[in-house]
């Protein structure tokens, strides 16, 4: 196995667009000898002859030609690797809102994907509820924050647009059960819909947990002592989609939008907001902006 080294290739490159080895050493800021040490090494190493040495100036043969490509493109990666490790313009913190529903399995990828790009920046999680993350947002609070909607506010961006499904516990009989126990944190923001559905149907209903903790209810509705209703794909893997037939009424969509990203910022926060875009919408077929 043969390994090219990207000093030796930074000193090819600069040879072949100073025309010669005296200029690119004074580039290099290495004497002649040392350039031309490294030519020849590098012609050993791949066993083809890089320079066509016969004129009065250097001019690169067709492999050198070839070579030239990968190795400006080496020795870039090679750069932007150390510059995006080291360099404290990509260091600091930067602070994403996210609804309390729409956390997983979405965002833990945002943050692997985010932190493999940007390892010198702390993204600090907030997860609430879209009523406090809005008044957050409003006051500088968050850089960037989704929220679950029925619409979208003046500068937000839509992602995508799901509907709400029945949650229970796997092979569960509470769905049944009438009243229907329903399990809802206090500030939710399609609870409204989901009773607007089920009196439409004529359904009686009962708020059997009512609570601040996203624990507790997933407790209580694994437990089989009521159901929930949550935007389809983000249900955790120890519940389970109520297949209830149509017996329970078919739920409204509900949007994810996006607030904080319009406008060029900086390289950080857009690339947070680009990972965030490709993630929720990877699906949606086009993206609308409230303005």
């Amino acid at each position: 196995m043969r390994n090219l080294d990207v000093t030796t290739l930074r000193s090819f490159v600069a040879v072949a667009e100073s025309g010669g080895v005296t200029r690119a050493a004074g580039f290099l800021h290495l004497t002649q000898s040392a350039v031309s040490m490294q030519m020849k090494r590098l012609e050993e190493l791949l066993g083809l002859q890089l320079l066509d040495r016969s004129g009065r100036t250097i001019a690169l043969t067709a492999s050198g030609e070839q070579l030239l490509v990968y190795a400006r493109r080496m020795v870039a990666l090679n750069d932007e690797v150390i510059t995006r490790l080291t360099d404290q313009a990509f260091e600091g913190e930067i602070t994403l809102g996210v609804p309390h529903d729409i956390v997983y399995p979405a965002i833990p990828r945002v943050l692997k994907q985010f932190n493999a790009a940007f390892p010198r920046v702390k993204v600090q999680l907030i997860s609430s509820y879209t009523r406090a993350l809005l008044a957050d947002f409003s006051k500088g609070k968050c850089d960037l924050i989704l929220t679950t909607e029925t619409g979208l506010q003046t500068g937000g961006e839509a992602l995508c647009t799901k509907p709400l499904c029945w949650i229970g516990a796997p092979g569960g009989s509470a769905w049944r059960q009438r009243p229907l126990k329903l399990a809802f944190g206090r500030q939710c923001t399609f609870r409204p819909r989901v009773v607007e559905s089920l009196d439409e149907a004529g359904i009686p209903w009962d708020v059997f947990v009512e609570t601040e903790s996203d624990r507790t209810i997933e407790a209580t509705v694994s437990a089989d002592l009521a159901v929930h209703a949550m935007i389809e794909g983000t249900e955790p893997p120890h519940l389970d989609r109520i297949d209830h037939s149509g017996i329970l009424p078919d739920l409204p969509v509900q949007q994810i939008n996006l607030y904080g990203a319009g406008g060029a910022k900086d390289m950080v926060h857009d690339s947070l907001a680009d990972l965030l875009r490709n993630t929720f919408s990877a699906t949606q077929p086009a993206k609308l902006r409230a303005v």
